[in-house]
């Protein structure tokens, strides 16, 4: 066991993270994201929600500061309502980057979304149905 490492972390999601190299991408996915069909590596959360996990990944995850969007978002259509769980991810981003990485969500539609999830180096799919929940983190250098 480690001191200080979030119970809500299981192990390998504390190793993938661990790996992760500068500029990767982690995805946190919603319960209806399509995890398995994008994901090289996924880590099931099922009863966890988003900012909760959020509140336990971002004290040790560096955004990436030499981009201008380390924090992707997916575009909702312009006639559905407002996204009100964004406000809690941009206030958690704003408690924990501490390289002041984090100015604005980046919004991809939602083909474009997958494909950068294609990419990622782990997607985390989480019990979360709050509509447009998927977070993209592009993972910063530690200093």
């Amino acid at each position: 066991m480690l001191r200080n490492i979030p119970k809500i972390l299981p192990p390998d999601l504390v190793k993938y993270m661990m790996e992760m190299g500068h500029s990767d991408y982690l995805v946190i996915a919603d319960a209806g994201f399509p995890a398995a069909a994008h994901a090289k590596r996924l880590v099931r959360m099922d009863s966890v929600e988003i900012p909760e996990l959020l509140e336990a990944i971002l004290p040790f995850f560096p955004l990436d500061y030499f981009v201008e969007d380390p924090v992707r978002l997916m575009q909702k259509l312009p006639h559905e309502p407002e996204v009100t769980i964004w406000e809690t991810y941009r206030t958690l981003l704003n408690k924990y980057d501490k390289d002041n990485a984090f100015k604005e969500f980046h919004y991809l539609e939602r083909i474009p979304f997958y494909e950068e999830a294609d990419k990622a180096y782990v997607v985390v799919q989480t019990g979360d149905t709050s509509r447009y929940g998927n977070i993209i983190l592009q993972k910063g250098v530690c200093a």
